[in-house]
């Protein structure tokens, strides 16, 4: 009993160790369009990562993020989306495909960065630390996972899958951090 005890809490304590002081702006993305997308040009806003995919159950959120960006972009939230093939294989599409399909069926303008792992040991770093900073509860289990970082680089809150963009969850913790 005692190995197993100790096998689980090796399991779910392994993570990548940052450095002291790393905040959600030491990390960078590569936008859709090719171009470096580093987080520390939102310095100063709140950010909302979602990692997405094109054909998933949950895709209508895609609406819910787009009505967040136009609500309160001007109050300084930023949406980043990030597709995401790791769940389902639900996001198969090149990076113009998915950026097609996001501006012509959802009216996507938020950023969007390329393709990338989100789960597991080849995740993207960001994902990494922030399971590292949140705990593996806080790990993405599908599409449509949300991380709400303040406007001083902290991952202050996530939300599962089922929590729509609109709920009263996400909407109250954003106006908490808004600059």
């Amino acid at each position: 009993m005692a190995k197993l005890i100790a096998t689980l809490i090796a399991l779910f304590s392994a993570a990548p160790a940052f450095a002291a002081g790393t905040s959600a702006f030491d990390f960078s993305f590569t936008a859709i369009e090719g171009e470096p997308m580093p987080l520390d040009q939102y310095r100063g806003k709140a950010v909302l990562v979602v990692n997405t995919a094109s054909f998933c159950g949950f895709t209508p959120q895609y609406e819910g993020l787009q009505a967040l960006w136009d609500t309160y972009r001007d109050q300084g939230l930023v949406v980043v989306g990030v597709p995401s093939n790791d769940f389902g294989s639900q996001e198969p599409g090149s990076s113009g495909e998915i950026k097609d399909f996001c501006s012509t069926n959802y009216q996507v303008t938020f950023p969007l960065a390329d393709k990338e792992v989100v789960s597991g040991e080849g995740a993207h770093p960001f994902y990494k630390w922030a399971r590292a900073e949140l705990g593996m509860l806080a790990a993405p289990k599908w599409n449509f996972h949300k991380y709400l970082i303040a406007p001083d680089g902290r991952l202050v809150d996530w939300f599962s899958t089922a929590t729509k963009p609109g709920s009263t969850k996400v909407i109250k913790a954003i106006e908490a951090v808004l600059p």
